[in-house]
């Protein structure tokens, strides 16, 4: 997920509304940012700082380059077990991973949890791609069917042994959802919580809409805002993790997941719909499908909608988006 810009009415941009309360830390490897307005201060700082903790434990356990994170445990050991021996996970990762299966059947695979058994071997830093022999040995790990869940049993076993999967595409999207539900424990009823490109906003900025602007993608820009009450948004970019490789070919992490390779056509995809548990995992689903299906799946998702900016630098909308004829 990508970084949207989101103009946040604060504490810290507007000084006389005494009320509003944030804060902002690194987490989840990008800016998590917490924006809330509560009459009590206490309550208002105790609220911030559970929302945060909140990130942090989703963050510790399921990120899947923290050794003693459950998803790490997963990758070492699900491979290894079996129909006979399939490992035991919490129900939390089991929920995460069944919805993540629910979009991967949905889009069919263009949504791919398993996409990491190969794309972990890219290094957007030192503008390293996975070689030909990688390649060719882990893309059959590339498949969703590999994983097979037992919600009832809260069990996992892969049917390959290179099987390795990363929540990226969803997890920052869930962490936004379970940080709504603490600031609202609290009493809170307007507040926002953005971690990277994954937002959800809840009432509004006391009789003004919340402002989301989605980013240029080729410029240091915003490109179009949204006016947002009652929502969550997420958008899945091309750019900002990314190189340019010796052939002059953008490299970024969205990766097909048919291919092993960055998805061409669209540079960037926002979804706006009830829950970041949904609008994260379908703006990568978007992307991967392109424009022309992406569409046709967002508009016959009731409660969904989709701003799309393609590699021509086109603007397109889902219907719920377009104006009136």
């Amino acid at each position: 997920m990508l970084r949207l810009v989101v103009v946040l009415l604060a504490c810290v941009s507007l000084p006389l509304q005494a009320k509003w309360h944030g804060d902002e830390q690194d987490i989840m490897g990008t800016k998590v940012s917490v924006a809330l307005w509560l009459d009590d201060d206490i309550k208002a700082e105790q609220a911030v700082a559970a929302a945060m903790a909140e990130m942090r434990r989703i963050d510790e356990h399921f990120s899947p380059y923290i050794e003693t994170s459950e998803l790490y445990r997963a990758n070492q050991l699900a491979p290894k077990a079996s129909a006979q021996k399939q490992l035991a996970i919490s129900p939390e990762l089991a929920a995460i991973i069944d919805k993540s299966l629910y979009y991967s059947r949905l889009s069919d695979g263009a949504f791919d949890i398993t996409f990491a058994s190969l794309a972990r071997y890219y290094d957007y830093r030192n503008k390293l791609s996975p070689s030909e022999q990688q390649r060719e040995e882990l893309l059959p790990a590339i498949n969703y069917r590999l994983i097979h869940l037992d919600t009832q049993r809260n069990t996992v076993w892969f049917a390959h042994p290179k099987v390795y999967i990363d929540l990226g595409g969803i997890a920052k999207g869930y962490a936004v959802d379970k940080a709504i539900e603490i600031v609202q424990s609290f009493g809170v009823k307007h507040a926002s919580v953005t971690a990277g490109g994954d937002s959800r906003v809840i009432g509004d900025k006391l009789g003004r809409p919340w402002l989301v602007g989605i980013k240029n993608p080729r410029a240091d820009a915003v490109a179009i805002t949204l006016p947002l009450e009652d929502v969550a948004v997420s958008t899945s970019g091309d750019y900002e993790r990314y190189f340019i490789n010796e052939q002059g070919e953008r490299v970024h992490h969205i990766i097909n997941p048919r291919t092993g390779k960055s998805t061409n056509g669209v540079n960037s995809v926002t979804i706006i719909g009830p829950l970041g548990f949904d609008t994260d995992p379908l703006s990568t689903t978007v992307f991967v499908m392109g424009a022309e299906k992406g569409l046709a799946l967002i508009n016959r998702l009731p409660g969904f909608d989709a701003v799309i900016i393609t590699s021509e630098g086109k603007v397109l909308y889902s219907k719920g988006l377009m104006p009136p004829e």
